[in-house]
């Protein structure tokens, strides 16, 4: 899915080729990068799992999760992402997983099947301390479509039907690898996503506008989980994300808080995520004077477990002086557990308890 932070708004008195050549740059240099489901803040939605392949079975419950993500309401055929997924402890050991999920955006689209097997070695002596490596490896066949139909030139002229009167499509294979660590309240989390080279024939072309091979994307993420003293029912769960690409050399960082309270029969927990590039854009709002921003989102969370069921909220609003669209991201998360085992770390661990 696709980030418009680098577009300018459309009314500012630029040249329309200059800014048609722009807008195209951008928009091949961040799709370049998203080959794949893209990282937004599912994780701290109950949903580790949706990024690390190594959290398949990692938790004392098989787990179920269901994600809709919509983009700026107020914009036509805006970006929108759906994810379904499934992941189950098998024997001491070993853990699965299943995915699927449709991403689209305008007239592109892609649809992705994703298969996972992780492997759990433990070095507790018993169920009290929590003390667990885990390595994951996932499989990956995903399809693209570009939809060209129906499209005009926009600089007016004809356009050729040869070229705008078609559907492309062309499907990839991959594979992401990750591992996991808890210790006590401590977690650690890497994955390196889209390890194999993959050239997407729909985007290659002669053009020095041209998407690389190497859509290797690195994920890592820190956190530790404490419980307040003199207030047992609540926990503090600060985290931190780092991804970075290798095709297009970006990177970007998330700083999270997030709280839990436990009640007789059910929990709820929320939060606020910030997240910022590390990379800046160059753009013009007059013609002449060129500025430079960086990718900014403040993302409140809000959710809760009651029984088997899990439900989250989150919403994302983009914090630059140039966007497309003041609208912000909604997402919905919905869970089932299942298979919940009788024992449980001794330790503020939910990721895994």
């Amino acid at each position: 899915m696709i980030d418009f932070v680098y577009a300018p708004k459309f009314y500012y008195t630029m040249n329309i080729r200059s800014l048609i050549l722009f807008i195209g740059i951008i928009f091949c240099r961040i799709l370049c990068a998203q080959e794949g489901i893209p990282v937004y803040t599912d994780y701290l939605s109950d949903n580790l799992y949706l990024v690390h392949p190594a959290m398949a079975g990692a938790s004392n419950a098989n787990k179920i999760r269901l994600t809709a993500r919509k983009q700026w309401f107020d914009v036509d055929n805006a970006p929108n992402l759906q994810t379904l997924n499934a992941n189950f402890r098998s024997g001491d050991k070993l853990g699965f997983g299943a995915l699927i999920y449709k991403d689209a955006n305008g007239n592109f689209s892609q649809t992705g099947i994703y298969t996972t097997m992780a492997y759990h070695l433990l070095f507790s002596r018993d169920r009290t301390d929590l003390n667990m490596l885990s390595f994951g490896l996932s499989t990956a066949f995903i399809q693209s479509n570009v939809d060209l139909r129906g499209l005009q030139d926009p600089l007016g002229s004809d356009p050729d039907p040869v070229v705008l009167d078609r559907e492309q499509k062309e499907g990839y294979f991959n594979i992401d690898l990750g591992f996991s660590y808890h210790f006590l309240e401590w977690y650690a989390h890497f994955t390196v996503k889209n390890v194999l080279p993959s050239t997407r024939k729909i985007f290659d072309n002669p053009t020095p506008i041209r998407e690389s091979n190497n859509q290797r994307r690195y994920v890592f993420s820190l956190g530790y989980v404490f419980e307040l003293g003199f207030m047992p029912d609540w926990q503090i769960e600060p985290s931190i994300l780092y991804q970075a690409t290798d095709g297009t050399m970006e990177s970007s960082f998330d700083t999270n808080l997030k709280l839990y309270h436990s009640f007789e029969t059910f929990k709820v927990w929320g939060g606020l995520s910030y997240r910022r590039s590390l990379d800046g854009a160059q753009f013009s709002s007059d013609g002449s004077t060129v500025q430079n921003q960086k990718l900014q989102y403040i993302t409140p969370f809000i959710g809760g477990n009651y029984k088997k069921f899990m439900f989250g909220y989150t919403y994302s609003y983009q914090s630059n002086s140039v966007v497309l669209s003041d609208g912000g991201f909604h997402q919905l998360t919905l869970g089932y557990d299942f298979g919940k085992r009788k024992e449980r770390w001794n330790c503020n661990c939910p990721a895994v308890n």
